[in-house]
């Protein structure tokens, strides 16, 4: 994403250069609300176009840039989560968020794009690890940035009601909802247990050994893969151990020279697929009670740019 565009005299405003650093903040916030990299740049630009189609004498009125930044894009955002549900009906397939690259400073570079700027940068902390992420989309709009807002970057419900249309009151059991699926979810495994299960999930992957997938495999696990009409996949989730570990192995048999890699996924230990050099799946794990619940793979190449980029 291009820089914000900068006023002529923008030498002369001293408060350009806090405008810009809010930047970092809004991208977090943008991919947590929508689990979409390139809408989260959407939203961010879309952001600034609105704060300089202002004139300078509004902007000065404004009594905090920062938070007038983060209303705007948390609009946007809701506005967008209400149109995602009915974009996602005709999606081909699953859909999974898109899925991060181990990097602080994660740069998303597009095909014909000007130079990546290093504000274009993602946080990694358990609030984007895609368990976390997944649980989000099943939540309303209004639950999903009362959340977000009030958990995660801590802002108070008598601003998030200003966001979202609704009293205090209402956030509050918005987020107190939102807050209870999360909860309800099965606590992870640590992450020395996670890295162990998910090195042991691709060697025996490697080995083609379909007992000791199963093994590392719950026996109600649930696999799903995100095509999105380009590519090859799964368009229903694979669900039992057994399945996965057949499916797993069958892939590995019609593709072959395929090689896999240990890589941090959203911050969680995660394996890639490489064809060529070109990484082709992201996969995601979800370790509960030392096994494997749930795998998420991402083979749309419309989300994996960063990972094809570092390749």
């Amino acid at each position: 994403m291009n820089t914000p565009p900068r006023p002529a005299d923008d030498r002369l405003d001293p408060s350009l250069s806090a405008i810009v650093s809010e930047r970092r903040q809004l991208i977090n916030l943008a991919y947590r609300l929508l689990g979409s990299l390139a809408d989260a740049e959407d939203v961010v630009q879309e952001t600034y176009t609105r704060w300089y189609a202002m004139s300078r004498r509004q902007q000065q009125a404004i009594v905090s840039p920062g938070g007038w930044l983060t209303k705007v894009a948390s609009r946007i955002c809701l506005d967008l989560l209400g149109s995602a549900r009915a974009r996602r009906e005709t999606y081909v397939g699953e859909w999974i968020p898109e899925p991060l690259p181990d990097r602080t400073e994660w740069i998303n570079v597009r095909p014909g794009g000007a130079a990546p700027d290093p504000a274009d940068r993602v946080t990694l902390d358990e609030s984007v690890n895609m368990a976390f992420l997944v649980v989000l989309e099943s939540m309303t709009p209004a639950e999903r940035v009362a959340f977000i807002l009030h958990d995660v970057f801590r802002y108070p419900f008598n601003e998030i009601a200003e966001i979202v249309g609704r009293t205090p009151a209402a956030c509050r059991q918005l987020a107190s909802s939102a807050r209870h699926r999360i909860r309800a979810a099965e606590p992870p495994a640590s992450a020395a247990t996670r890295r162990s299960v998910v090195r042991e999930f691709k060697r025996a992957w490697e080995a083609k050994d379909i007992e000791a997938l199963i093994t590392l495999l719950d026996p109600h696990a649930t696999a799903a893969s995100d095509g999105g009409g380009l590519v090859n996949s799964a368009l229903r989730p694979i669900v039992g151990a057994e399945q996965i570990a057949r499916f797993t192995v069958e892939i590995s048999s019609r593709v072959p020279g395929m090689t896999f890699l240990e890589r941090t996924v959203n911050g969680q230990p995660g394996l890639i697929a490489q064809q060529d050099g070109v990484t082709v799946t992201v996969m995601a794990f979800d370790v509960a009670g030392g096994r494997i619940q749930h795998i998420w793979a991402v083979r749309n190449p419309d989300k994996l740019r960063p990972w094809t980029a570092e390749s």
